[in-house]
């Protein structure tokens, strides 16, 4: 195992992992990851950099050392993370070049559905092994933030999701290819006792050759490794297969031992006299060909219909795992459904036909989405139409399609119409944009698009419009903001993309009322993310809200200010702009003047700036709480009496009044 880092080596080694993410979230942006799974990791990387930077911090303060006093044992070091983060990178890269190959149309082969297993094998395995990572980082020795911490668990919860999508995860043959590679990455493979260079045994190869073989060489080549390599890792798999043969055999007295022991789909019992349909594209309940394969809350595929039936009949767990299902939401497999189809064909078998595209009846019963999909494939088409006159009008009816139904927001979307949509987000012509705008606002209500629409990297123009377009296309694109970060992820990336935040304060500031309005709820989702509370603050957003408390006519948009002022209050810089804005005054005269709407929020929010700030214990008396505080606890709300009440106790506990 290498040593730990002088600390020359450690800075080096932090520079370099975040030049390198640099690079990796760069490729996403500028569509050069290949397939989409290499744009949603180019997207996770992103989100690793504000991580990569606080660890480059760190070891430029103190030098690569780590505190508290030294051992001499040989388990890794803190530090050594940052050697496996950078094999995890480094592989992540790989496989966005090997993804983008075969999406260029390298290396074509009649054989699609092998190459497409292939890929999501590397897939799975990549976001296997940088959760695994990620999940072996200290956040105490390198004093992660606890906001970056929170983007990181955030990501290795998503990344946990991706690989769970490509099915049963293997993960103790993920875990033994792991330690081979490693060895080999430190050069130190000879001498681990469990890899030992011989021949494979003969009734192990006849077991196992079909499968393992093919995963070890695909693994081995998104690692980086030589064909050479992974026909030496391959034999030292099967020896030690057969070390777990011989341990099951001795202990159960059992011939039958299958490989399995090594994961789930290592070995598949599978005749060869006929075509079989592949374990994986069966559903697990009905044991056929799914049509429709969607992913439940566990990580399971099912056929919808069977899993929807199941779900119907009062059952909240998994049926494959029996656990409980946190959730009843049903994910379309994109993935699986594509490489069904792809091994359909290439076995000259009639293609599985969906009933249904995630549409139910009340019954409980599918029925085929309805929709012109010949019109819808017409405008897609004309959207990228060297007529601007044509642009602008397919914009305008995609517009209007997609705010009538869930059917034709489907259909759109499945038709291409997104990436084009994105595209006219950077034209010149004013309407064309603010249909464009509009139309993604429309699309993103179906919660599969608003991944399809942040994949085709619709952010950066979005703020765009966000800042020079039409009124009503600024408007809306506040509202596309809104709609987007109803998704964790995407919290995240809003808040980290240049200029979000000043292009929603601005609107809050000088937009029309509607536009204000959206941009303040958009600016509130944002700011539930912990990170986003100081990027919103340092865009100035307390100017805008001290504003609009002051101002009377906008008495409409006090609920949303104050709930914007509660979100704040948590965040250090936050409470210290806040205390500089002397805001306090303002929510007194409320709690004498206000709606009964009004009082409630801010009773909650001077409840919590005062727990929460200690500059208020000076100066409370002189604004004169008691007296509408006291008016609220007996005439306001039921949660604005609590609050009250419950606010008027602890400042005489702490004797303030």
């Amino acid at each position: 195992m290498a040593s730990s880092p002088d600390a020359s080596d450690a800075v080096d080694a932090a520079d370099a992992l975040l030049t390198l993410a640099h690079e990796l979230a760069a490729m996403g942006t500028a569509g050069a990851a290949g397939a989409a799974e290499g744009v949603r990791l180019a997207r996770k990387i992103s989100l690793l950099i504000h991580l990569l930077e606080e660890i480059r911090e760190f070891v430029s303060r103190r030098g690569g050392k780590a505190p508290g006093p030294s051992t001499s044992t040989p388990a890794k070091t803190p530090l050594s993370c940052l050697d496996d983060l950078a094999v995890a990178l480094e592989t992540v890269k790989r496989f966005m070049f090997l993804s983008g190959r075969t999406k260029a149309g390298f290396g074509e082969s009649s054989d699609s559905d092998s190459i497409s297993k292939n890929l999501a094998i590397q897939y799975q395995y990549v976001t296997w092994l940088l959760e695994k990572i990620l999940g072996n980082i200290s956040y105490e020795h390198f004093q992660i933030s606890d906001e970056v911490q929170e983007e990181v668990e955030l990501v290795r919860a998503q990344l946990s999701r991706e690989t769970a999508k490509n099915g049963d995860v293997n993960v103790n043959v993920f875990e033994e290819i792991y330690s081979m590679l490693s060895c080999m990455h430190f050069k130190d493979f000879k001498r681990q006792r469990s890899f030992k260079f011989e021949a494979a045994p003969e009734d192990t190869a006849c077991v196992i050759d079909s499968n393992l073989r093919n995963m070890v060489t695909v693994l081995a080549e998104v690692s980086g490794k030589s064909s050479c390599e992974a026909e030496r890792m391959t034999v030292n798999l099967m020896d030690r297969l057969k070390l777990i043969r011989c341990t099951q055999h001795c202990k159960s007295g059992n011939n039958g031992i299958k490989a399995s022991n090594l994961g789930s789909s290592t070995v598949d019992d599978k005749k060869h006299d006929s075509l079989v349909i592949p374990e994986d594209f069966r559903c697990p309940i009905s044991l056929e060909l799914m049509k429709d394969p969607v992913i439940v809350s566990t990580g399971q595929t099912y056929e919808r219909a069977f899993i929807q039936q199941w779900i119907d009949c009062g059952h909240r767990t998994c049926p494959k795992t029996q656990q409980k299902l946190q959730n009843l939401t049903l994910t379309p497999n994109y993935v699986l459904r594509s490489l069904i189809m792809q091994w359909c064909e290439a076995n000259r078998i009639e293609q599985p036909h969906r009933s249904a595209c995630g549409r139910m009846r009340s019954d409980g019963t599918f029925h085929e989405i309805t929709g012109d999909k010949s019109l819808i494939s017409s405008l897609v088409s004309k959207l990228t139409s060297r007529s601007k006159e044509e642009q602008r009008s397919a914009a305008s009816e995609i517009r209007s399609l997609a705010k009538r139904s869930t059917d034709n927001r489907i259909l759109i979307a499945e038709a291409g119409a997104i990436p084009a949509l994105v595209s006219l987000l950077w034209t010149d012509d004013q309407k064309t944009q603010e249909h464009a705008v509009t139309s993604l606002l429309n699309l993103s209500i179906y919660d599969h698009n608003k991944e399809m629409i942040m994949l085709a990297g619709a952010i950066a123009p979005i703020i765009e419009v966000l800042r020079g377009g039409s009124m009503e296309a600024r408007e809306n694109a506040a509202a596309s903001i809104f709609s987007l970060s109803l998704i964790d992820e995407n919290k995240i990336i809003i808040g980290g993309t240049p200029g979000s935040m000043e292009a929603l304060v601005e609107l809050l500031e000088s937009g029309s009322p509607r536009g204000k309005k959206d941009a303040a709820t958009a600016l509130f989702n944002l700011c539930i993310y912990q990170g986003n509370k100081s990027r919103a603050v340092r865009a100035g957003i307390l100017k805008p809200l001290i504003k609009i408390l002051k101002d009377s006519s906008t008495s409409g948009m006090l609920d949303e200010v104050l709930t914007i002022l509660s979100v704040l209050v948590s965040n250090h810089e936050g409470k210290v702009a806040i205390s500089k804005a002397n805001t306090i005054p303002l929510l007194i005269d409320l709690l004498r003047t206000g709606q009964p709407r009004n009082k409630e929020n801010a009773t909650q929010y001077c409840s919590l700036y005062v727990k929460r700030t200690a500059r208020i214990w000076l100066v409370w008396e002189g604004w004169g709480p008691v007296i509408p505080l006291t008016e609220v606890a007996k005439t306001g709300t039921e949660r604005a009496k609590r609050k009250a009440t419950s606010l008027l106790e602890h400042l005489q506990k702490s004797q303030i009044l």
